[in-house]
């Protein structure tokens, strides 16, 4: 039963994906951005951090740079274009101006025509959300708008940097409204990216395999949206 309208990206150029942790893009969204970069759309991310207290068994000075570099690694596979990892906790992100600061900087940088996170909710398709994903998300809601505003943060509106405004905030795993359309390739693009994340997801024992993890989200978006395979998301356009 076709339930989700298929998103359009007519007229989008480039797009910003703001998440807290290497891999959070990998659960469906890469295929999204496979697709996107294989029409010409330019796509950066933004790690709010490295993901360094991610593996209990392994010291966050080791992780952090070895988990960066299996992002590296995805970003290639997809062809995302940026990769900007910023140096806050993992583990400890919090909603706050300063959060909202660095991310409106990048926003106002990137100039994207659409910003791609995570829900933000409490409880989320798998259960009870990360607070990284929490306070990430809700960060990005205001600093799209702090973004847009040229009297706020106005120490980065020099070198050529002005206000900014995003047409679009499109949120994974949270109230899908629009599924975006992904092809087989761009399928196994996304499933190529999650397994670069491979030190991470063999300390993770029972973690399903990439292929059936992104091929369940994109099959069971595909069926709302009558197609495939599609990544639903939740379509924002900002006033």
């Amino acid at each position: 039963m076709t339930t989700l309208e298929r998103f359009d990206p007519t007229g989008i150029q480039r797009v910003l994906c703001i998440v807290a942790h290497p891999d959070d893009m990998e659960y469906g969204a890469s295929a999204a951005v496979a697709e996107w970069t294989s029409q010409g759309i330019e796509v950066s991310y933004l790690l709010l951090t490295a993901g360094e207290a991610g593996m209990r068994d392994r010291a966050p000075e080791e992780v952090g740079p070895l988990r960066s570099e299996e992002q590296r690694a995805a970003c290639e596979i997809v062809g995302v274009s940026r990769l900007t990892i910023l140096d806050l906790p993992d583990g400890l992100l919090e909603h706050s101006v300063e959060t909202r600061r660095r991310i409106a900087n990048e926003i106002r940088f990137s100039r994207p025509d659409a910003v791609v996170t995570m829900t933000w909710d409490l409880e989320a398709g798998w259960g009870l959300n990360h607070a990284d994903h929490r306070a990430t998300g809700l960060a990005v809601v205001d600093a799209i708008r702090d973004a847009d505003n040229p009297w706020l943060f106005r120490e980065q509106l020099s070198d050529g940097l002005t206000a900014w405004k995003t047409t679009w905030l499109l949120a994974t795993a949270h109230h899908p409204d629009h599924a975006i359309e992904v092809s087989a390739e761009s399928l196994e693009r996304g499933i190529a990216s999650l397994a670069a994340h491979r030190e991470y997801l063999a300390a993770l024992p029972d973690h399903p395999t990439p292929e059936d993890l992104v091929t369940g989200v994109l099959t069971s978006g595909g069926e709302h949206a009558g197609v495939p395979y599609a990544l639903p998301v939740h379509a924002y356009r900002m006033g």
